[in-house]
């Protein structure tokens, strides 16, 4: 009878143990809508909130979303401290050098200038203007090294601080992912809109992961060839960014 119990509470604790590690911890900004954001109760909402749920659903994982700053989103990745990023983060080969990438979910989209409207700026000869970038994106690091040289880029801990300092008129332009312009700009009844043309930066957006996880990046891989293939993808883009696509489904 003992060794019955001891057998049956083996299984159980090995059970318990399997079922512990296929607790997921997604870390997100929670500060970069439609991605991702905080809503009126204090919780994280946003495209890749019901994207990260339908991929856990569909692999069959339990997943919790941490919030975390995005200037040591990747830092505290590596440090343990959740196992997958999913915060609108594009894959560059700069970022590859330190983490790994899952499939992508949304093509690479256009960055792009927003002013004051009758602002005029020419992008190919700007000088001694104020730049406003969210820091550490791939639109910082562009706007560094094609207008650095000649004019002041202000980098702000979120892309929403950077539009409130255009908004203050104390950036001349900021530069950030058309996504997240779009309903800024529409929202604004027609005090910004875009200036120049889009800007193609990046190879797509992803999940982030360390590199010494190729079972986690398989299991979400797999999940989302299946949403991609079964229109779940689409469907979810559509509804959070205003009708783009389809992108995936065949």
């Amino acid at each position: 009878m003992k060794k019955t119990l001891f057998a049956a509470a083996a299984i159980l604790a090995l059970t318990s143990a399997a079922n512990a590690q296929e607790v997921v911890r997604i870390g997100t900004e929670g500060a970069y809508a439609p991605w991702n954001f905080m809503d009126d109760a204090g919780k994280p909402a946003g495209f890749e909130i019901d994207l990260g749920n339908a991929i856990c659903a569909e692999a069959k994982l339990t997943c919790e979303f941490v919030v975390n700053d995005w200037d040591s989103i990747i830092p505290n990745l590596l440090a343990g401290n959740y196992d997958v990023i999913m915060a609108g983060m594009s894959i560059t080969d700069e970022r590859r050098e330190t983490i790994d990438f899952s499939d992508n979910y949304f093509p690479a989209d256009p960055s792009r200038f927003a002013a004051e409207a009758g602002e005029t700026l020419d992008l190919n000869a700007l000088e001694g203007k104020r730049i406003g970038v969210q820091g550490g994106t791939i639109q910082a690091a562009y706007a560094q090294e094609h207008f650095g040289a000649n004019n002041t880029v202000v980098s702000f801990t979120t892309a929403d601080q950077a539009m409130a300092d255009l908004a203050a008129g104390n950036l001349d332009t900021i530069l950030a992912d058309g996504a997240y312009l779009e309903p800024v700009i529409t929202a604004s009844n027609g005090a910004f809109e875009f200036v120049g043309e889009d800007i193609l930066i990046g190879d797509g957006y992803a999940a982030g992961l360390r590199k010494d996880e190729p079972e986690l990046k398989g299991k979400i891989n797999a999940a989302l060839e299946t949403l991609k293939k079964n229109g779940t993808l689409d469907k979810l883009i559509a509804q959070w960014f205003d009708g783009r696509g389809p992108f995936f489904a065949s």
